[in-house]
């Protein structure tokens, strides 16, 4: 179980039915609750009606028993005078509760009286006495019927059948008998019906819907994976075998799982460069570490037979160049392992100074300029840049210092053949030497520039080669002027 939830097929499935099942539940619930409350309203307009109609017989003094609506059949009505009395109800009226009263037998009326004027006309003064306020808060005059109405849930039996009603509750002003309610019901047996089968619809229709939903998704998300599973199996291979010049299959498409694909084939090429690269470096590296560490052997192998013939200044020289060659490959290894410089502020300015005493040929053009970063690293690098500059230089090289904008620049510049620029850029790679460099003696292991270029970008900067004012070599270092305070 663990294992299915754990792909994003799964978890996409599970989310997307979660979500359609909330969204679901919570319109079903309002549907509900509107279709509810709308058959309720409707119900309750018809209650209100046939209370009204009973009201209208009452103010037109109608007796008890010839009220049309007493004989309306299914519908409860009950009839309470100011005291709280049945005084008329419905035929057939067995029980009913949600009303004023839960009689069902109204109490015996007293004489009609229509029979007597005289005790009409002093029912007509007393009923206009007593129009005043009633417990609602709302004064009727004799013959009016109140405007204000109230609604009720309840249920009444009616010659056997039980169901539940809408009761409303409407008071009248009679001009003989005084302040009566009439209470009058419609039943809700619509309202229970809409509500029981929307009800069942919608138990019957969600799981059915969340089924659909869900095989949609599991399908879509499958079908929008397949690359990504085809790609991981690519990579798993390429793991396998370790070739690295294979490549992850990219959809045909402008997806994110397209653009995932072709990032992951970027960074197989680069990574494929970058062990390329290493490779050839330590091929490189060995060759060049051979030939010193021979020639002191084969010197010391000599001296060791004959001691009269040791050569102990070629001995020294070869010792020196493999110990300098040693400190080159310690410094690339830890720069390759993205060792980051110092936060020191270096004064490019008398760093050249520094550098360039004791230099015969060299003079410096310098303003104050501070960088951020590892002193020593810098000193490297314009140490190598002016090694190779003395080199190919006829008389004279020149070193400045310069602001430009948010950069300081500093220029190593010779007066002599220069550099072709086809060979610009190579010659910032490890081991080339150029054919008027080739020896070891005179033109190093080939490492010198490329060097100095790497400390140059892991310090924020550039370092490019060009042509000279004086037609030889230029080479300029570029870096961010450290910020104020």
């Amino acid at each position: 179980m663990s294992r299915l939830f754990g792909s994003v097929r799964a978890r996409a499935t599970l989310g997307a039915v979660l979500v359609v099942a909330v969204a679901l539940v919570a319109a079903g619930t309002a549907v509900l609750l509107s279709l509810r409350s709308n058959l309720i309203g409707e119900a309750g307009t018809e209650a209100e009606r046939s209370a009204r109609a009973v009201a209208a017989e009452l103010a037109a003094r109608t007796p008890y028993d010839r009220l049309s609506g007493l004989d309306t059949e299914g519908r409860p009505v009950q009839i309470v005078d100011e005291d709280g009395t049945l005084v008329a109800a419905s035929e057939d009226l067995e029980r009913i509760t949600g009303t004023a009263t839960a009689e069902v037998t109204p109490s015996p009326s007293p004489p009609d009286a229509d029979d007597d004027d005289d005790a009409d006309d002093s029912r007509d003064d007393d009923s206009r006495d007593d129009s005043g306020d009633d417990d609602s808060g709302e004064s009727l005059e004799v013959g009016e019927i109140a405007r204000g109405v109230t609604f009720e849930n309840g249920s009444a039996t009616i010659d056997g059948d039980s169901e539940d009603y809408r009761f409303a509750a409407v008071d009248v002003q009679t001009p003989d008998r005084g302040r009566l309610t009439v209470h009058a019901g419609a039943p809700l047996a619509a309202e229970h019906s809409a509500v029981s089968t929307a009800l069942t619809g919608m138990l019957i229709g969600l799981p059915v819907l969340l089924g659909v939903v869900a095989g949609v998704t599991w399908l879509v998300t499958g079908r929008a994976l397949r690359p990504v599973e085809g790609i991981r199996r690519e990579m798993a291979a390429i793991t396998a075998s370790e070739d690295l010049a294979r490549r992850v299959p990219e959809p045909a498409t402008h997806d994110e799982v397209a653009r995932l694909a072709r990032t992951t084939n970027a960074t197989l090429t680069a990574l494929e460069a970058s062990v390329e690269r290493q490779r050839r470096f330590v091929a490189d590296a060995s060759h060049e570490l051979r030939s010193p560490i021979a020639s002191l052997r084969t010197q010391l192998e000599v001296a060791a037979a004959h001691p009269e013939l040791l050569d102990l200044d070629g001995a020294v020289e070869d010792t020196v160049r493999l110990q300098q060659l040693a400190a080159d490959l310690l410094l690339l290894a830890r720069l390759d392992a993205g060792e980051r410089p110092v936060d020191a502020r270096v004064d490019l300015a008398a760093l050249a100074r520094e550098e360039a005493a004791g230099r015969p040929g060299v003079t410096v053009d310098a303003e104050p300029a501070e960088v951020t970063g590892s002193r020593g690293q810098l000193g490297r690098v314009l140490a190598n840049l002016l090694d190779n500059a003395r080199r190919h230089a006829r008389e004279r090289v020149t070193v400045t210092v310069r602001r430009e904008g948010a950069w300081a620049v500093l220029g190593v510049a010779d007066d002599g053949e220069g550099v072709a620029e086809a060979d610009r850029e190579r010659i910032f790679e490890r081991f080339v030497r150029l054919d008027a460099a080739r020896s070891r003696d005179d033109g190093g292991a080939g490492l010198g520039l490329a060097i100095a270029r790497d400390v140059a970008v892991r310090h924020g900067g550039t370092l490019t080669a060009g042509a000279a004012p004086a037609g030889g070599a230029l080479f300029e270092l570029r870096l961010p002027l450290a910020r104020s305070g």
